[in-house]
């Protein structure tokens, strides 16, 4: 169906020319292996990937997707697919790249940020994958976030809140140490401890905790982890993130990709936020 009014969450001509020629090299090998004969028409995959940025943004429950898109189930198997091949994560790194070398940068990070932030869940996520964060008493997940010095994503962990964010961090520093072996450097507040900064020495990555002025009162600007707390005000702009919705921590941690992509690319196409 032609649609009359694009929505705000549409991707526009030149942030689709970013992201195209990973979309459609993905359909090519599917369609190299075999895996598409004897289904229906493919869809067009632009407008699949608005669909999933529509819920990603809005926030609104797969089957509200509006009638001018493909059927719900369409787009959340497309959605599922993607994150399981590792589409969102590649598309991530390939425009973290782009935005940091238009930034005088080096294309690969030699640094980073780690931070956790726990968020309520909603009542389709099973008991088992929710816990309580004991520090903060918040009863659902815990986002743990690896970003580089311009707060953009390295890496992306979701577990229960209970889960601390030592434990996180090892997870953290083992997958950046492995996708981006020039970081030597990485700050995190004083929740990460002996464990993790013994784990990053192993891995040659130099962890240091960034401790609060301990004559600080209120609201603090903290050298270097500022980043990454900005990083997690971005997200929240997508409405999906406010709470988490999904009944699985892979499809949360592909949401989390999802606004990342979406706000890097709008950075790189200089379009509003």
């Amino acid at each position: 169906m032609t649609r009359h009014r694009p929505y705000p969450s549409d991707l526009s001509d030149a942030r689709w020319e970013l992201l195209h020629p990973v979309l459609s090299a993905w359909r090519a090998e599917r369609r190299g292996r075999g895996l598409d004969i004897g289904r229906p028409p493919e869809h067009d995959l632009r407008r699949i990937m608005d669909a999933i940025l529509y819920v990603d943004r809005t926030g609104i429950p797969w089957r509200y997707l509006p009638h001018d898109f493909a059927p719900w189930e369409t787009v959340y198997g497309y959605f599922a697919k993607w994150q399981k091949d590792g589409i969102f994560d590649q598309l991530n790194g390939l425009l973290r790249q782009l935005v940091r070398e238009a930034e005088g940068r080096d294309a690969q990070p030699s640094a980073c940020v780690l931070d956790a932030q726990s968020v309520k869940t909603s009542a389709n996520v099973p008991a088992t994958g929710q816990a309580i964060d004991a520090g903060k008493q918040i009863a659902g997940r815990k986002r743990h976030l690896g970003v580089d010095t311009l707060g953009l994503l390295l890496a992306v962990w979701v577990a229960t809140a209970s889960v601390s964010d030592n434990v996180g961090g090892i997870h953290l520093l083992s997958w950046i140490a492995a996708a981006n072996p020039h970081v030597s450097k990485a700050w995190t507040d004083t929740g990460y401890r002996t464990k993790a900064i013994d784990h990053g020495a192993r891995l040659g990555i130099d962890v240091e905790a960034v401790r609060r002025g301990p004559a600080a009162k209120g609201f603090q600007v903290i050298p270097r982890r500022w980043v990454v707390e900005r990083t997690f005000g971005w997200l929240m702009h997508h409405r999906r993130l406010a709470r988490d919705y999904e009944t699985h921590p892979h499809r949360s941690e592909a949401m989390i990709h999802l606004a990342m992509i979406d706000l890097i690319s709008r950075r790189l196409t200089r379009e509003s936020r």
